[in-house]
């Protein structure tokens, strides 16, 4: 199993703090998060392990590649417009880190930078 450090790490503790925020507001489960979105954390790490970019990517809003299956993707839209907004208060620099890395802009897709021999 391949672990997550820098940015990557960071991303989970982003996406699960946010879950984490949405199940415990919505009744699912308190403190620790319901099977469901425990499902859903577990399913964003190994996302994260596997994605191409590696610490070179950009948040999922500006990423160009669909990593998360139709119905989790839903999912965790959902999830993030509620968390989003309310992330401030819970976790201040979790929330700032991630809006700055929201303005850093999507580097060349992982084929592109294989192709160009830069990876």
């Amino acid at each position: 199993m391949s672990t997550l450090a820098g940015r990557l790490q960071r991303e989970l503790r982003t996406v699960t703090a946010m879950i984490e925020l949405y199940c415990r507001d919505h009744g699912h489960g308190s403190p620790a998060p319901c099977e469901s979105c425990a499902e859903l954390v577990e399913y964003a790490r190994h996302r994260l392990v596997k994605c191409p970019y590696g610490k070179d990517k950009p948040t999922c809003d500006q990423c160009p590649i669909h990593c998360y299956s139709p119905d989790r993707r839903e999912q965790i839209r959902e999830i993030m417009r509620y968390a989003g907004p309310r992330l401030i208060q819970h976790h201040p620099v979790l929330a700032i880190r991630h809006l700055l890395d929201q303005r850093r802009e999507a580097p060349d897709s992982p084929k592109d930078l294989r192709r160009n021999g830069t990876r």
